[in-house]
């Protein structure tokens, strides 16, 4: 974030930026496989330290052992932490997915609630998790998911002079309209992988390079 550029610039920029990232990945979604809103909780729980690829590898037989919270909630940790294991802190993850499924039966009748309070409250579910179940579960614009790649780019873009990820949020918050925060991570998360990468950013390749402050073109 420029101290030369006026929040009326940036959020014009920001929006050419928005618009050609659509056009690039039309497509972009949440990677993580999942069939309902449980399945998106357990999927994005386990992709703590984790990359998305691996958890789709574990899921499929998660959710076959454990279609719904009431399984899940009766698992046994031995046998959870087995199937778990490879995503890494899988005694940590264990608990909190068993923790999680107990809290929705005994608090919201088994289903996941949708508002950012109530749903990080959950074990195991903070503002980024709640973030990315209420967006690509429900439909519900509360927040832009800050990953690893939101954090490089919105940096990179100058949208941000913070680390901090809920300050990051804030930021991308006032320049980007409600309507777009879900697609807004997917995009950059999309563009991150593909494109501006964290050691070796390819510029040269890059549709908004001619919009970004630390392009090398």
């Amino acid at each position: 974030m420029s101290p030369r550029e006026s929040k009326k610039a940036r959020t014009a920029r920001a929006a050419d930026i928005y618009d050609i990232l659509l056009t690039e990945y039309p497509d972009a979604e949440c990677a993580l496989r999942h069939a309902s809103p449980y399945e998106l909780a357990v999927a994005t729980i386990l992709s703590a330290q984790c990359t998305d690829a691996r958890v789709n590898m574990v899921t499929p037989e998660l959710f076959r052992r454990y279609p719904d919270p009431e399984s899940l909630a009766t698992a046994l940790p031995h046998e959870l932490e087995d199937v778990i294991r490879s995503t890494g802190f899988f005694r940590n993850k264990t608990r909190n997915l068993i923790g999680m499924a107990n809290a929705l039966i005994d608090e919201h009748g088994g289903e996941l609630p949708r508002n950012m309070k109530e749903l990080s409250a959950l074990p195991g579910i903070g503002r980024k998790t709640a973030n990315v179940i209420l967006g690509n579960a429900f439909g519900v614009d509360e927040g832009v998911v800050v990953d690893t790649h939101v954090k490089r780019l919105s940096g990179r873009m100058r949208f941000t002079t913070h680390t901090n990820p809920v300050k990051i949020e804030k930021d991308l918050m006032a320049i980007f309209p409600r309507g777009v925060w879900t697609m807004l991570a997917h995009l950059l998360i999309y563009h991150g992988r593909q494109v501006c990468n964290a050691r070796k950013p390819r510029c040269n390749q890059c549709a908004i390079s001619h919009l970004c402050p630390s392009s090398a073109v």
